[in-house]
């Protein structure tokens, strides 16, 4: 690449951190006022199955509707969007947002463990070395006794890892067993598609229907905003990954996590103590020394918020 495409994908990096990095606040904002975790689910399906279609329109891309295609959208829609989600909402109740992106910079560290697991990786003393740095982060923000500046329930925190885990085993799940063949846009319509088919009776039985409101209250409109970007912005991340590269492009990783607290302190005004910060280089510490080499990089997954 040349200085000049260096700096221009440079910069599409860090709007693409600064805008996935916002959504974390977003989704703190999007249950502030008790709405439930499936009304909630259901709109970011809606509102995820509209723009790609959309994109897909446009780009004269019809939805694939075979048995392979059928089985693909289900799987990550549950993996990618229904269970973690419905995980990451109700946890936001009760954790600081920036906790809530701190956390999920684990991902690459739990797929590595599950590629391992599943013969897609071999073993690296590096990678494990980097695992370990990556448990010391998550130990400093949910040992009872370390300070953090906020209030970080340590079992709430331990369950929000598995919104991590989820998003971990979609990306193997993806890098093992591909997508039929099928671009990002079309696989995140069918699988938006999938999980508004199996979230919406579920609402409904569980009484968290959410009706829009004119003109809609700031917690409406936090959803909204967080789907949107989160759409735009994996659509940069397909297109960057394309022409300078998903080990260049994976970077967007550290960004995501240093601007989740960015966007805390300006959104919702969280402080923390300097043992954040700590907690904070230890994780990147361990996101560097898991990276896979440049053959191997895994995409981002398609459900991260």
């Amino acid at each position: 690449m040349s200085p000049r495409e260096i700096a221009f994908y440079t910069c599409c990096l860090v709007l693409m951190g600064a805008g996935w990095g916002a959504t974390q606040p977003m989704t703190k904002l999007a249950v502030s006022t008790g709405y439930g975790a499936f009304g909630l689910l259901f709109w970011q399906t809606v509102i995820g199955a509209v723009l790609m279609g959309v994109i897909c329109a446009v780009r004269r891309r019809p939805l694939p509707l075979n048995t392979a295609a059928l089985r693909l959208y289900v799987i990550l829609a549950l993996i990618g969007a229904v269970l973690p989600n419905s995980i990451s909402y109700r946890a936001a109740v009760h954790l600081p947002s920036g906790i809530m992106s701190l956390l999920l910079s684990v991902i690459p560290m739990f797929a590595f463990v599950i590629a391992l697991a599943l013969g897609s990786e071999t073993f690296r003393w590096r990678r494990l070395i980097g695992l370990w740095f990556g448990l010391l982060g998550v130990l400093m923000i949910v040992a009872p006794s370390v300070e953090m500046g906020q209030a970080v329930p340590s079992g709430w925190a331990l369950i929000y890892l598995l919104t991590a885990l989820f998003y971990a085993f979609e990306g193997n799940f993806i890098a093992k067993w591909g997508t039929q063949g099928l671009d990002a846009f079309q696989v995140m319509l069918g699988a938006s598609l999938a999980g508004l088919i199996i979230v919406t009776p579920v609402m409904l039985f569980t009484g968290q229907t959410i009706l829009p409101q004119v003109p809609l209250p700031l917690p409406q409109l936090a959803l909204v905003g967080s789907c949107v970007i989160h759409a735009f912005v994996y659509s940069a991340y397909v297109w960057l990954a394309g022409r300078a590269g998903a080990v260049f492009t994976v970077q967007v990783s550290y960004l995501v996590t240093g601007f989740g607290l960015v966007w805390a302190r300006l959104m919702l005004g969280e402080a923390y103590a300097a043992t954040i910060w700590l907690a904070l280089g230890a994780m990147f510490v361990g996101m560097y020394l898991v990276q896979p080499r440049p053959k191997l990089a895994e995409p981002l997954p398609m459900g991260e918020t």
